[in-house]
């Protein structure tokens, strides 16, 4: 693993937000034209935390010692317990440095603050110092098993996950379903996170595109610059405060960009436990057991975990942190 290090430097970015701080509630509701009443859970979820972020780096941390830095990438905040998480990494030789959006938006500030997930990734290859290979997490999405460099990056390539799918265009049972909602007056909603990654696939001119899982996606930043230097289509992009349904998402753009060139390694399985309900405890547990069972699981997402009953908060926490420790 030393020698694996050596001959490939790899770093960690992560994104996150405290939606809690009221300084920030007060600056999101200003530019919105919806706004959000943070004393309701529902509405608040998607920007609700409850210390996953801890979670994520000690797990990297932990399971991915041959990280260089982790870079986390925030809007003028920083994580209660930065400077002790600082302290952990800094034992396994890793770098953890906070990175503000003014940063990597240099040159565009027009568009700052920005509460866009897809205009805040788009952004993250121009991290100073980023090595040229990384890792993009999501502040729910943690390693739960030791991990090594080549389960990202082989012979040099990313390692992509998903599944091959034709773009909605070309699925003649999903248009032939969607003709005979409209005769009722449904319409398709459109927008939504397998939106976005087919109009990614789309730029990098590929024919069909892999449906990304939702486990951490390895890049390598000369891909994106290369790509950026030819066209205006960051600034088109990152224009947007809030999402826009025409909008692409940098994680799958590098990734596609990366299979039309045939500098890619594909991986069918996720190697990934993911949670979306909590409603029953019992199945909770379960999962958590056979994630202990199956030793080629290496990854784990928790969405939108504030929503679980707090008994079920309380049994993911005493399992993770077993784990961790």
């Amino acid at each position: 693993m030393i020698e694996q290090r050596e001959n490939l430097k790899i770093d960690a970015v992560i994104t996150w937000v405290d939606g809690s701080d009221p300084e920030w509630q007060k600056n999101i509701n200003t530019h919105s034209p919806v706004k959000i009443d943070f004393e309701k859970k529902k509405e608040s979820v998607r920007y609700n935390s409850i210390g996953e972020i801890d979670i994520a780096i000690k797990s990297i941390i932990n399971f991915a010692p041959f990280v260089n830095t982790i870079f986390l990438v925030t809007d003028n905040q920083k994580p209660e317990n930065f400077d002790i998480l600082k302290e952990l990494a800094e034992e396994k030789n890793i770098n953890l440095s906070l990175i503000d959006h003014k940063i990597t938006f240099r040159g565009y500030e027009q568009y700052l603050p920005c509460f866009n997930s897809c205009s805040i990734g788009n952004m993250l290859f121009r991290i100073p110092n980023l090595s040229e290979y990384f890792i993009i997490f999501n502040d729910d999405t943690f390693l739960m098993r030791e991990t090594k460099p080549s389960d990202f990056f082989l012979d040099k390539n990313p390692v992509v996950r998903g599944k091959w799918k034709n773009f909605y265009e070309n699925q003649s049972l999903r248009n032939s379903y969607y003709k005979v909602l409209s005769i009722f007056g449904k319409k398709e909603k459109k927008g939504g996170f397998k939106t976005f990654q087919q109009t990614s696939a789309k730029l990098a001119g590929v024919k069909k595109y892999v449906r990304r899982f939702h486990t951490p996606v390895s890049l390598r930043k000369s891909t994106l610059e290369n790509f950026f230097k030819d066209n205006e289509l960051l600034e088109s992009n990152i224009k947007f405060r809030f999402r826009n349904k025409d909008q692409f998402i940098i994680s799958s753009l590098a990734e596609h960009l990366e299979i039309k060139n045939n500098t890619y390694k594909f991986k069918g399985k996720a190697q990934l436990t993911y949670f979306r309900s909590y409603k029953y405890h019992f199945v909770v547990v379960l999962k958590l057991f056979l994630f202990e069972m199956n030793r080629k699981k290496l990854f784990m997402t928790f969405q939108s975990l504030e929503m679980a009953e707090q008994r079920t908060i309380d049994y993911i926490f005493t399992w993770i942190n077993r784990r961790l420790n």
